[in-house]
C-alpha cells in the first residue's frame, strides 16, 4: 500500500542544472526574469547558479552578478551549488547567497575524477574538511548527495551495497563531528534508476538511518522520471530536486545529447503532486508561465509536458 506524504517540498534548480549543459551562455537578463518567474510561484529554495571554475563550467561565471540581480521574495531562499571550500568561499563573499550546506559523494570513481579531479576516497575526505569548515562558518550540513546511486555511463552498474558505504561514512562523521544527520539523498545522476530499483534503494537507506530524512535527485534521461518519483512518493519521500520544463543535466555525464540528462520536470511533478492530493505549495499556472519563459530562452521546444498542455483545473470547472 502507497503511503504517500502529505505534503512535499520541492527544490528548484533549473537556473543552474538547466543552463550549465547549454552550449553557449544565455543573457544574463533573461535568466533574472526566469528566476523571477520562478520566485512568484511558490517555489521556497532556488538553485540560482554555481561557484565553480568558469574554465570548466563558462556558463555559471557570471553567478555572483545573478544574485545582485535577481529580485528576492520573501520566504524564498536562492541557494547556489559549490564542489569544494574554494566555491564555498565564494558562495559566501557573494551578493545575499541563502548557503546550503550539503556533502557530495560518489560510488562511480570515473565520475568522481571528471566532475571533481579527484577519486572518490579523496572526495570522502574533502567532505569532511567541508564539515570542518561549515561549522567555522555557523552552518549545519543541510543534505548529502551519493550521486550515481543505480548506474553510471562511465562504470555501468553500482551496486547497492556501494551506495550504502557512502551513506554509512555520513552517519559516521555526523556522530564523530556531533551534527545532525542531514537530508540523504539518494541522486540517479545519469538516470538508471526504474521505480523498484528506487524503492529498494529508499528501504535500504532507511534500514540503515530509520530516523532521516530521504530525498531524491532524479534524472529523466531515460523518460523514467515521474516514475521513479512516484516510487519515491510511494515510500513517503517528501523532498525531490526538479528543474523547470526539464531543463539540465551534469555536463560530465557522458551524454551524447545537450539536454538528454535533464532533471524531473518541476511543473509535471507538481501537477502529480496535486493530483494525487499532495500539497506543495506551489501556483501551478504560475509555474507554467516560468517553464515557457524557459523554452522561450533556450529557443527549441523542452521536455516538459504540462507546460504545453496545462493543468486541469480550467476543464475541470468548464465540466
Amino acid at each position: 500500500m502507497s503511503d504517500f506524504p502529505k505534503f512535499v517540498e520541492i527544490r528548484e534548480e533549473g537556473p543552474r542544472e538547466g543552463f550549465q549543459i547549454e552550449p553557449k551562455v544565455y543573457p544574463i537578463e533573461e535568466r533574472v526574469e526566469l528566476i523571477n518567474l520562478l520566485s512568484d510561484s511558490g517555489l521556497k529554495r532556488i538553485q540560482v547558479g554555481s561557484f565553480v571554475s568558469p574554465k570548466y563550467v563558462p556558463q555559471m561565471a557570471d553567478t555572483g552578478t545573478l544574485f545582485e540581480k535577481i529580485k528576492r521574495v520573501p520566504g524564498v531562499e536562492y541557494t547556489a551549488l559549490w564542489l569544494n571550500d574554494k566555491g564555498f568561499r565564494k558562495a559566501l563573499t557573494a551578493h545575499k547567497v541563502d548557503i546550503d550546506p550539503r556533502l557530495l559523494f560518489y560510488p562511480s570513481n570515473t565520475f568522481s575524477l571528471k566532475n571533481n579531479n579527484a577519486p572518490s576516497m579523496e572526495m570522502r575526505e574533502k567532505q569532511r574538511a567541508l564539515v570542518k569548515m561549515y561549522k567555522e562558518e555557523g552552518h549545519v550540513v543541510d543534505s548529502v548527495y551519493v550521486m550515481t546511486a543505480f548506474g553510471c555511463n562511465f562504470e555501468g552498474n553500482i551496486p547497492q551495497s556501494r551506495v550504502l558505504e557512502d551513506f554509512q561514512f555520513v552517519l559516521d562523521l555526523c556522530k564523530d563531528e556531533n551534527i545532525p544527520v542531514p537530508i540523504l539523498t539518494i541522486a540517479d545522476t545519469m538516470g538508471w534508476g526504474n521505480p523498484e530499483a528506487v524503492k529498494r534503494m529508499i528501504g535500504a537507506v532507511r534500514d540503515l538511518a530509520p530516523e532521516a530524512r530521504v530525498g531524491m535527485h532524479i534524472h529523466d534521461t531515460r523518460g523514467m522520471g515521474i516514475a521513479n518519483m512516484y516510487a519515491a512518493l510511494s515510500m513517503g519521500v517528501d523532498m525531490f530536486e526538479s528543474s523547470i520544463a526539464g531543463l539540465g543535466g551534469c555536463p560530465f555525464a557522458g551524454h551524447g545529447a545537450s539536454r538528454a540528462a535533464g532533471n524531473v520536470c518541476t511543473e509535471d511533478a507538481v501537477f502529480m503532486c496535486h493530483e494525487l492530493g499532495i500539497e506543495t505549495g506551489i501556483d501551478l499556472n504560475k509555474l507554467i508561465k516560468a517553464a515557457v519563459k524557459a523554452e522561450e530562452i533556450i529557443g527549441e521546444p523542452l521536455m516538459g509536458r504540462v507546460m504545453h498542455s496545462g493543468g486541469l483545473d480550467k476543464y475541470r470547472k468548464a465540466g
